[in-house]
């Protein structure tokens, strides 16, 4: 079972980061709204897209204990080359949060998503400096749960085209739920975690 929700993390993950990337680069139709955005956003849908489909695809390789014992510095690489992708696309998804669907009932969520991005990479950040690599792995853990948002969104989003529900209420809970849902799935997996391994320390992980 751990190896399936492991594969499907991956594949997921690849294939929303493949999605960003292509997205810069395909010529949409007129009628697309979001395109439409995308022509006079300037720097910040692509600074977007390409930080955050970079740190996506580095999650499944950052995630894997088989690279960090055997492959440190190919770790410590990705590491810092989905640090500077979490920093790009966070900074930018704060503009386009005042811009996006949804009015200030998205825009909230999605820039306390970009905050919550940033702080958290950068508290794995400050773990692994001080050397505290538990900790640095907790909060890397709950960064790439926040990458994960891009792809909890789209399948929320893929769920209500498939129920023919109206596109902007579905959004505006899909850009609250998409990482809200993630934070609480990763909080459980590392307080099972921590109870089995350490049960003194289970409810005061930080």
């Amino acid at each position: 079972m751990r190896d399936i929700a492991t594969a499907a993390f991956a594949v997921l993950a690849v294939a929303v980061a493949a999605y960003a990337f292509a997205y810069l680069y395909v010529d949409h139709p007129p009628h697309n709204r979001f395109a439409a955005r995308f022509a006079v956003s300037g720097l910040d849908v692509p600074a977007h897209f390409f930080g955050a489909g970079l740190a996506l695809l580095l999650a499944p390789l950052q995630l894997s204990a088989t690279v960090r014992r055997r492959a440190p510095r190919v770790h410590r690489l990705g590491g810092w080359l989905s640090a500077g992708g979490i920093l790009v696309s966070g900074i930018a998804a704060l503009s386009m949060a005042l811009h996006t669907q949804g009015g200030a009932a998205s825009g909230v969520a999605l820039a306390m998503l970009a905050m919550a991005w940033l702080f958290c990479m950068g508290r794995g950040i400050q773990h692994i400096v001080n050397g505290d690599i538990a900790g640095h792995r907790r909060w890397m853990c709950r960064t790439a749960a926040l990458s994960f948002a891009a792809v909890t969104l789209r399948l929320i989003l893929s769920l209500g085209v498939a129920f023919r529900l109206p596109f902007l209420p579905v959004y505006v809970f899909a850009t609250w739920a998409c990482w809200l849902i993630n934070l609480a799935v990763c909080e459980a997996w590392l307080r099972h975690r921590a109870g089995r391994l350490h049960p003194s320390t289970a409810a005061t992980l930080s």
